[in-house]
């Protein structure tokens, strides 16, 4: 017996020296993983064409946590500099998908996707100067910069080239509807705009929308649930078409005939309190007491806790 366990000795031995190699060898790739410490290496050095290289080799590499996330980042940097806008974005949806809530991840993404924006509008501008999209991007960048009138010039002059393009009323009349100290005909001039686009897209709910509003404004009840109910049809979604709908009943007194669209409303925009209040009314107006005193509680209870809120909020002291 003891001869036999002398010839299992060496065997054993050789077993046991294996399984050791294997496990340094697994241990040394975990703690080095070639080709990802290459791709940082190199990405430090800002030689950014090898690193992206050696960065996406690393993807097929068994690399920990924070090592992916290295790699990542790396990568979204190297991208960015030869602007390899295909490279940027998978790497932006990797790590957000993975890394979901970190800090660095979310401020890199916010800088990464306003570039992306900015290089596209550059190529717009560069590649179809006279197109249509490019003097609409402008008027945009115009209108959030508060130049209204070079705004409003941009939109006209698109609708004198591109007389049925769709959208470019709506957006006009949302202008002259924005700017401040407006002249007393605007809201008219706002409203031929609306009425214009949905002779070109009688699909735009926005236009049907804000014409409802401004009729409801103006006390036209019967106009206004025509718009208002129009919008609620080409848009299902639309909470605030339900809202607009819903308050222009209760004004016409048609109560009952308001508590279906605000109770849509209500699903729509849950935390909305004023959508509430409206649907406590018509409850209430409608004979629905129980009901209308449980809507005014949610009201009430929103309400307040945007209050307390507010007023948790720390205030700048200069």
């Amino acid at each position: 017996m003891a001869i036999e366990r002398l010839h299992y000795f060496p065997l054993l031995l050789l077993l046991s020296c294996v399984l050791s190699q294997a496990q340094a060898s697994k241990t040394t790739a975990a703690a080095s993983p070639g080709w990802a410490d290459k791709g940082l290496q190199l990405a430090e050095g800002g030689r950014c064409t090898e690193a992206l290289a050696a960065l996406r080799k690393a993807g097929a590499e068994p690399l920990h946590q924070d090592m992916r996330r290295r790699v990542g980042l790396a990568t979204i940097r190297c991208a960015m500099t030869l602007d390899k806008r295909d490279l940027v974005l998978d790497a932006l949806k990797s790590l957000n998908r993975d890394f979901p809530n970190d800090p660095e991840v979310l401020y890199i993404s916010t800088h990464a996707y306003s570039d992306l924006a900015t290089r596209e509008s550059v190529d717009l501008a560069r590649k179809a100067p006279d197109s249509s999209q490019a003097h609409e991007m402008q008027a945009e960048a115009l209108e959030a910069q508060g130049k209204w009138e070079e705004a409003a010039k941009e939109y006209r002059l698109i609708l004198e080239r591109y007389p049925d393009l769709r959208g470019i009323h709506y957006r006009l009349g949302r202008l002259l509807l924005s700017q401040p100290n407006p002249p007393a005909d605007m809201a008219e001039q706002a409203q031929k705009q609306f009425e214009a686009e949905l002779k070109i897209d009688p699909s735009n709910a926005g236009a049907e929308y804000v014409l409802g509003e401004m009729a409801r404004q103006a006390g036209q009840w019967p106009e206004a649930i025509q718009h208002f109910s129009r919008a609620t049809e080409l848009d299902a979604g639309f909470g605030d078409a339900f809202l607009g709908l819903g308050n222009a009943l209760l004004s016409a007194k048609r109560f009952a005939d308001a508590i279906p669209p605000l109770q849509t409303a209500v699903k729509l925009e849950s935390r909305n309190p004023g959508a509430h209040y409206s649907l406590a009314t018509a409850l209430a107006r409608a004979g629905h007491k129980e009901e209308a005193e449980k809507e005014f509680a949610i009201h009430r209870q929103i309400t307040q806790k945007g209050a307390g809120e507010q007023g948790a909020t720390p205030q700048n002291p200069n």
